[in-house]
């Protein structure tokens, strides 16, 4: 691990089985962000992936890989990519998808946000001047609902909770209890948004493009979703149950 300095942005790029997409979004990033730093946590993917990103690594000192043993959900993947960078000194750390649905177009516009004193800079598709490309109807709908509803039991003021494209200042994650992080599917991008939410953070949402992914195939099962819904859902509860006791006293 050698940053470029104490600023140096590291992006973090949680893969299984993205072989045909890594190289193009690796690419993109190089040419969008070229100061950032790149780490591919790859979940021991059975198409290639983890050979893919050790040869750009080999050819790029701006890239690095993280091989874990298996697959273990999005939360964890993340949660040891944050580590990872947190120790080697990257700030800011930014969460994005490997499969093209994440513009690196884009993220100069999170960074921008994060220099300017955002603690947490969220991709937003659901604020003015954010879309999502070729998303079907039901798609939209059920984003929006679970985004409406995070809203409404958590009080968070976000309009995309669930967006998993986002910028974390260092000192931020370092001030956040990562081992308390209950949720490790779906739910991973509203347990740290809430957790920001409730340290104090300063949450800025940036519109994006969102389009659909052109490559592989989606990780979401209905699991995940139950697991979100039933999550969030708890939080809220809670946090209702805290308020009513403290209206009490």
């Amino acid at each position: 691990m050698n940053p470029d300095g104490p600023t140096a942005a590291l992006v973090i790029l949680p893969t299984y089985n993205e072989f045909d997409s890594l190289p193009g979004v690796l690419a993109r990033l190089r040419r969008n962000v070229p100061q950032a730093h790149i780490l591919v946590v790859d979940d021991a993917s059975p198409d290639g992936t983890g050979q893919v990103a050790d040869a750009a690594a080999q050819a790029d000192a701006n890239i690095h890989v993280l091989h874990r043993d298996s697959k273990d959900g999005l939360g964890r993947a993340y949660l040891a990519g944050f580590r990872w960078g947190l120790a080697g000194g990257f700030d800011p750390l930014v969460e994005m998808d490997a499969d093209g649905s994440h513009r690196p177009e884009d993220l100069p516009g999170l960074l921008d946000a994060i220099a300017a004193g955002a603690d947490l800079a969220i991709g937003s598709r659901w604020v003015p001047g954010g879309q999502v490309i070729n998303w079907p109807r039901r798609r939209k709908a059920l984003s929006r609902s679970g985004n409406i509803y995070a809203g409404l039991m958590l009080g968070l003021g976000i309009k995309d909770a669930t967006a998993g494209f986002r910028a974390y200042r260092a000192a931020l994650l370092r001030s956040l209890q990562l081992d308390g992080v209950q949720a490790h599917g779906y739910a991973f991008q509203v347990n740290m948004a809430l957790a920001a939410h409730q340290a104090g953070a300063k949450i800025v949402e940036v519109p994006i493009t969102f389009p659909e992914r052109v490559t592989g195939q989606s990780k979401m099962t209905g699991a995940i979703v139950f697991e979100a819904m039933w999550l969030v859902t708890k939080w809220g509860l809670q946090r209702r149950w805290r308020a009513l006791r403290r209206r009490r006293t």
